[in-house]
């Protein structure tokens, strides 16, 4: 079950947070995904927050599926984009080669550190052969809260590295740096994307 009390920020601050987040095209790493993508390719947006990443998804040619535990990001993404965005939790993640990538960008750091290995094995059983994830957590090390009460699970490098390939992925890029969120705090990142493998 996700946090209580980090759904419950997401759905009082949904708007404020679509607003922080409301750029006038896809950033880089989103940019390099949407050109991996083939036209018609099925992606999961995991934690799909207001919706954006989808609706440059869709604009792009692609049919997304944008999924997300806070009942309040889900109306922004439904009435903002008119995308078909359904509530759930890292726990709906299913099927079998259904989707051409995943794009799980700064969602499952909100996972409990026990339970990421079985959400990235259920997105890799959910992935095509040759399909691609994206995937952003914070670095570093053990769990806490941030400012705003939101629970993070933070990643070293190397570990994101094991769970990734344990899910049957084979990293093809990796990149690191520091940006500050909705909690004001600059904190380091990585973003690592993944083949998946047949």
């Amino acid at each position: 079950m996700p946090d209580a009390r980090t759904i419950a920020l997401y759905n009082e601050k949904a708007s404020e947070y679509a607003d922080a987040f409301a750029d006038e095209k896809p950033d880089a790493s989103l940019q390099s995904f949407l050109d991996l993508m083939p036209k018609g390719a099925r992606v999961l947006d995991l934690g799909c927050g207001p919706g954006r990443a989808s609706a440059y998804m869709r604009d792009a040619g692609l049919v997304p599926d944008p999924l997300d535990a806070s009942e309040g990001m889900i109306a922004l993404a439904r009435d903002r984009y008119g995308l078909d965005a359904r509530q759930g939790t890292f726990d709906d993640i299913a099927g079998t080669a259904i989707y051409d990538g995943v794009w799980a960008n700064f969602s499952l750091l909100h996972a409990p550190r026990a339970d990421l290995p079985r959400y990235l094995a259920a997105i890799g059983q959910a992935t095509k052969t040759g399909g691609t994830l994206h995937i952003g957590m914070k670095t570093g090390e053990g769990t806490h809260r941030d400012a705003l009460s939101r629970l993070y699970t933070f990643v070293t490098v190397p570990e994101l590295r094991g769970l990734v390939e344990g899910a049957g992925f084979t990293v093809t890029d990796v990149r690191e740096g520091a940006e500050s969120g909705l909690a004001g705090t600059v904190d380091p990142f990585v973003i690592m994307r993944g083949r998946k493998n047949a």
